[in-house]
């Protein structure tokens, strides 16, 4: 009987600890998808996304990643995530204005009722409040038709790509 050599691939047992981090503000955020809309669920899931976002940038800087990216179809691919992720950090940036803006006219509408003795608000104030609601919606709309647009593009890195791809409709929630 002829005795047989074999190969075998050999793969790191464990992922890259850059990419546990991403993974772990992945699951963190997918979590936090039937959490509450209150102002502190917001903010920390801001605050989550903004370190998805830094984790993702901590994946790009690997050189392993800097290699494959370095090849031919790379360029394109990283001018495309670029752009991306400025969106993304567009898009954050609305957010939390939106937050702000929705803090500041329920303040507004608030101390109204308060300087009338408790009762109502005048007219001028719900007025201004609902312009600010109209302007608040608008942005929103905004930010999601963005979302969207973002949602339909590709990525040819499998790896880095469903990372991306998983992070997406995690903002679009936020």
């Amino acid at each position: 009987m002829a005795a047989f050599h074999t190969r075998s691939n050999s793969f790191p047992s464990q992922s890259h600890p850059v990419m546990d981090v991403v993974e772990n503000h992945l699951c963190r955020l997918k979590s936090s998808e039937s959490a509450s809309t209150s102002t502190t669920s917001i903010c920390a899931n801001l605050d989550s996304l903004r370190d998805l976002h830094e984790g993702l940038n901590n994946l790009i800087q690997m050189p392993s990643v800097q290699h494959a990216l370095s090849q031919g179809e790379g360029e394109n691919w990283v001018n495309e995530l670029l752009e991306e992720s400025l969106r993304l950090v567009d898009l954050c940036g609305v957010s939390r204005d939106v937050v702000c803006l929705t803090k500041e006219s329920i303040q507004d509408l608030e101390s109204a009722i308060r300087r009338n003795g408790g009762e109502k608000a005048t007219p001028d104030h719900i007025n201004a409040y609902v312009a600010s609601r109209k302007k608040i919606n608008k942005m929103v709309n905004k930010c999601i038709k963005n979302l969207k647009s973002l949602n339909q593009s590709s990525t040819p890195f499998p790896a880095i790509g469903t990372i991306l791809k998983e992070q997406r409709p995690l903002i679009s929630q936020s």
